[in-house]
Protein backbone atom coordinates (compact mmCIF):
# COMPACT_ATOMS: atom_id res chain seq x y z
CA UNK A 1 0.00 0.00 0.00
CA UNK A 2 1.53 3.44 -1.12
CA UNK A 3 0.82 7.01 0.16
CA UNK A 4 0.13 9.54 -2.09
CA UNK A 5 3.60 10.57 -2.52
CA UNK A 6 4.42 6.68 -3.66
CA UNK A 7 5.81 5.79 0.03
CA UNK A 8 5.20 2.43 1.23
CA UNK A 9 2.74 2.67 4.12
CA UNK A 10 3.10 -0.38 6.62
CA UNK A 11 0.00 -2.26 6.39
CA UNK A 12 -2.16 -2.68 9.50
CA UNK A 13 -4.95 -5.37 8.99
CA UNK A 14 -8.11 -3.86 9.08
CA UNK A 15 -9.55 -7.26 9.62
CA UNK A 16 -12.06 -8.37 12.01
CA UNK A 17 -9.52 -11.22 13.36
CA UNK A 18 -6.83 -8.46 13.71
CA UNK A 19 -9.04 -6.41 15.99
CA UNK A 20 -9.89 -9.25 17.91
CA UNK A 21 -6.23 -10.24 18.39
CA UNK A 22 -5.62 -6.98 19.67
CA UNK A 23 -8.26 -7.29 21.87
CA UNK A 24 -7.62 -10.55 23.73
CA UNK A 25 -4.17 -9.34 23.90
CA UNK A 26 -4.99 -6.79 26.14
CA UNK A 27 -7.74 -8.25 27.73
CA UNK A 28 -4.97 -11.15 28.67
CA UNK A 29 -2.19 -8.02 29.63
CA UNK A 30 -5.07 -7.22 32.08
CA UNK A 31 -5.91 -10.06 33.80
CA UNK A 32 -2.30 -10.94 34.00
CA UNK A 33 -1.94 -7.33 36.22
CA UNK A 34 -4.93 -8.51 38.55
CA UNK A 35 -3.50 -11.49 39.05
CA UNK A 36 -0.34 -10.20 40.09
CA UNK A 37 -1.57 -7.56 42.54
CA UNK A 38 -4.28 -10.11 43.92
CA UNK A 39 -1.28 -12.40 44.77
CA UNK A 40 0.50 -9.42 46.17
CA UNK A 41 -1.58 -9.88 49.49
CA UNK A 42 0.05 -9.10 52.66
CA UNK A 43 0.24 -12.29 54.60
CA UNK A 44 -0.71 -10.51 57.59
CA UNK A 45 -4.04 -9.46 56.14
CA UNK A 46 -4.72 -13.41 54.63
CA UNK A 47 -6.28 -14.31 57.67
CA UNK A 48 -8.57 -12.05 59.21
CA UNK A 49 -12.21 -12.41 60.00
CA UNK A 50 -14.77 -10.19 60.07
CA UNK A 51 -14.62 -9.49 63.53
CA UNK A 52 -10.94 -8.27 63.20
CA UNK A 53 -12.06 -5.58 60.31
CA UNK A 54 -14.32 -4.22 62.68
CA UNK A 55 -11.87 -4.04 65.23
CA UNK A 56 -9.37 -2.07 63.01
CA UNK A 57 -12.26 0.27 61.86
CA UNK A 58 -12.59 1.49 65.89
CA UNK A 59 -8.98 2.74 65.75
CA UNK A 60 -9.63 4.63 61.86
CA UNK A 61 -12.24 6.60 62.61
CA UNK A 62 -12.33 10.04 61.92
CA UNK A 63 -14.73 12.18 64.14
CA UNK A 64 -14.65 15.36 61.49
CA UNK A 65 -15.15 13.44 59.11
CA UNK A 66 -19.09 11.88 60.75
CA UNK A 67 -19.60 15.58 61.71
CA UNK A 68 -22.83 16.12 60.38
CA UNK A 69 -23.54 12.64 59.73
CA UNK A 70 -26.70 10.60 60.87
CA UNK A 71 -26.21 6.94 59.28
CA UNK A 72 -27.11 3.30 60.52
CA UNK A 73 -24.82 0.92 58.79
CA UNK A 74 -25.65 -2.80 58.74
CA UNK A 75 -23.52 -5.64 57.59
CA UNK A 76 -24.97 -9.40 56.29
CA UNK A 77 -22.36 -11.69 56.36
CA UNK A 78 -22.30 -15.34 55.19
CA UNK A 79 -19.60 -17.83 55.21
CA UNK A 80 -18.20 -19.91 57.78
CA UNK A 81 -16.80 -16.50 59.99
CA UNK A 82 -19.60 -14.27 58.89
CA UNK A 83 -22.75 -12.69 60.75
CA UNK A 84 -24.37 -9.29 61.69
CA UNK A 85 -22.69 -6.09 62.43
CA UNK A 86 -23.87 -2.55 62.93
CA UNK A 87 -22.19 0.86 63.36
CA UNK A 88 -24.51 3.97 64.32
CA UNK A 89 -22.93 7.20 63.26
CA UNK A 90 -24.01 10.30 65.30
CA UNK A 91 -22.64 13.76 64.28
CA UNK A 92 -19.09 13.16 64.97
CA UNK A 93 -19.36 9.48 67.55
CA UNK A 94 -20.28 6.27 66.66
CA UNK A 95 -21.41 3.09 68.11
CA UNK A 96 -20.36 -0.19 66.76
CA UNK A 97 -21.98 -3.96 67.59
CA UNK A 98 -22.54 -7.32 66.42
CA UNK A 99 -26.64 -7.63 66.01
CA UNK A 100 -28.91 -6.19 63.82
CA UNK A 101 -29.64 -2.42 64.11
CA UNK A 102 -33.25 -0.80 63.79
CA UNK A 103 -33.77 1.15 60.46
CA UNK A 104 -30.10 0.87 58.63
CA UNK A 105 -29.51 3.53 56.14
CA UNK A 106 -27.39 0.97 54.39
CA UNK A 107 -26.87 -2.40 54.61
CA UNK A 108 -23.67 -4.33 53.12
CA UNK A 109 -24.49 -7.91 51.68
CA UNK A 110 -21.77 -10.21 51.45
CA UNK A 111 -19.55 -13.62 52.24
CA UNK A 112 -17.11 -13.16 55.31
CA UNK A 113 -14.15 -13.49 53.06
CA UNK A 114 -15.21 -10.98 50.24
CA UNK A 115 -15.99 -8.00 52.74
CA UNK A 116 -12.65 -8.37 54.51
CA UNK A 117 -10.92 -8.54 50.80
CA UNK A 118 -12.74 -5.23 50.20
CA UNK A 119 -11.49 -4.35 53.57
CA UNK A 120 -8.09 -4.60 53.31
CA UNK A 121 -7.68 -3.19 50.07
CA UNK A 122 -7.38 -7.02 48.71
CA UNK A 123 -10.50 -6.46 46.58
CA UNK A 124 -11.88 -3.19 45.16
CA UNK A 125 -15.06 -1.76 46.14
CA UNK A 126 -16.32 -0.67 42.55
CA UNK A 127 -14.93 -4.35 41.68
CA UNK A 128 -16.81 -6.45 44.41
CA UNK A 129 -20.01 -4.18 43.80
CA UNK A 130 -19.96 -4.57 40.01
CA UNK A 131 -19.37 -8.96 40.05
CA UNK A 132 -22.03 -8.80 42.58
CA UNK A 133 -19.72 -10.37 45.66
CA UNK A 134 -20.81 -6.98 47.50
CA UNK A 135 -24.58 -6.19 47.54
CA UNK A 136 -24.90 -2.39 49.07
CA UNK A 137 -29.09 -1.66 49.96
CA UNK A 138 -30.06 1.59 50.56
CA UNK A 139 -28.67 5.16 50.66
CA UNK A 140 -25.84 4.94 48.41
CA UNK A 141 -24.08 8.50 49.03
CA UNK A 142 -24.25 6.97 52.66
CA UNK A 143 -22.40 4.08 51.85
CA UNK A 144 -19.85 5.89 49.85
CA UNK A 145 -19.34 8.18 53.03
CA UNK A 146 -17.83 4.91 54.81
CA UNK A 147 -14.77 5.01 53.68
CA UNK A 148 -14.42 9.08 54.62
CA UNK A 149 -15.67 8.39 58.21
CA UNK A 150 -13.16 5.03 58.73
CA UNK A 151 -10.72 5.14 56.14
Amino acid sequence: MTNDKGMTKPEIPDHPSGKRCLFLAIRALAVTICMSAATAIPAEHMDSTPQEVFDSMRGSFQPAKAKGVLARYQWDLSGPQGGEWWIDVNDGKYKMGKGKIDNPNVTFVAKDKDWVAVSNHQMGGTWAYLTGRLKIRGDQGLARKLGEIFP
